[in-house]
């Protein structure tokens, strides 16, 4: 793709903001329990205001409200199968792209909440360009941030929520050389290698975990449960002992999303990134290998293989479970 001159290119984004950045999208169905207790026992999220009558009314609310973070749920669009976003690409994005920003280092979301949604509620979402920023200089190359502003009505009109979202497209440098053949049945990870996640002194042993070849959950030296993400303390018994518990790898598929953007360097696109259900019943987030996305379907049976992308740096992927 060619680039095009810095001022020219610069100046034409900048006279778009404060324009549409996608047509208006109105949700396909109104705000509704069934989908709110999927979404909560897909992030583990046992909020009684959330799930209960019962419990939404003696917490001083009307009826069951939505949990805050599903705002984006009512109205995300939806991809086709040639992987183009319904609705097309964001605005001022292709310019950003033509002038050589093709690749993404960091996205940032903010988010304000002026009420909870109730069912029935009906959500419409409307997008702006909100600006776009002076070249700014990254280990990875020189880039600009972009900046879209999602605002989300109901049914009457009235603001419920606001999300700033933020994505820093930045120019790759030149491609290295060819890494040497592997052989033909090794996982294959990309040839740049995927930001490092961060390390705490929760997760630690379970990110050195893949570098032995272990998948390896927290389990409450208490109350026995198995707990994932790792966090301080058991959500069950709030017991601050606990052990590692290396599990088989073997699993089926909970639910799936197929990722488009933002196209983060060492994947490859359209990625699909299921919720694991584990054998001995934690769950985990990992990226599908080997599994094409029109092939991906919830309760497919999987296994863990991992992923080296440098000596000490190793992360799991799921593929389909081999029989025999």
């Amino acid at each position: 793709m060619s680039q095009v001159r810095s001022q020219d290119w610069l100046s034409k984004v900048r006279a778009m903001v404060g324009q549409e950045a996608l047509p208006p999208q109105t949700a396909a169905d109104p705000v509704n329990l069934p989908m709110i207790r999927r979404w909560c026992e897909a992030m583990g999220d046992r909020t009684p205001a959330f799930l209960d009558e019962q419990a939404a009314v003696r917490s001083g609310r009307a009826s069951v409200v939505a949990p805050p973070a599903m705002l984006f749920a009512w109205t995300m669009s939806h991809f086709s199968p040639d992987g183009e976003r319904e609705g097309g690409t964001l605005l001022g994005l292709d310019l950003v792209d033509a002038a050589g920003f093709t690749s993404v280092v960091a996205t940032n979301v903010e988010e304000e909440y002026f009420r909870e949604l109730r069912c029935g509620d009906l959500i419409t979402q409307r997008v702006t360009l909100d600006g776009i920023s002076d070249e700014k200089k990254t280990g990875l190359g020189v880039g600009h941030f972009v900046t879209y502003r999602y605002e989300f009505s109901d049914q009457r009109g009235e603001l419920v929520g606001r999300t700033i979202f933020r994505v820093l497209k930045f120019r790759p440098p030149a491609k290295a050389k060819e890494a040497a053949p592997v052989a033909a049945d090794a996982p294959r990870a990309a040839k740049a290698s995927p930001p490092r996640p961060p390390m705490t002194k929760d997760g630690e042993f379970f990110w050195a975990g893949f570098v032995e070849r272990k998948l390896l959950v927290r389990q409450c030296g208490q109350c026995g449960r198995l707990h994932h993400p790792p966090g301080p303390m058991c959500p069950e018994c709030n017991s601050l002992e606990w052990t590692p518990r290396e599990c088989s790898g073997r699993g089926t598929i909970h639910s799936f999303v197929v990722m488009h953007q933002p196209q983060i360097p060492g994947h490859q696109y359209p990625l699909p990134v299921a919720l694991i259900d584990l054998e001995e019943g934690a769950r985990i987030v990992a990226n599908l290998q080997g599994i094409a996305p029109d092939k991906v379907r919830i309760g497919l049976p999987v296994e863990v293989q991992y992923v080296e992308y440098e000596k000490d740096f190793v992360l799991p992927a799921f593929r389909e479970r081999r029989t025999g």
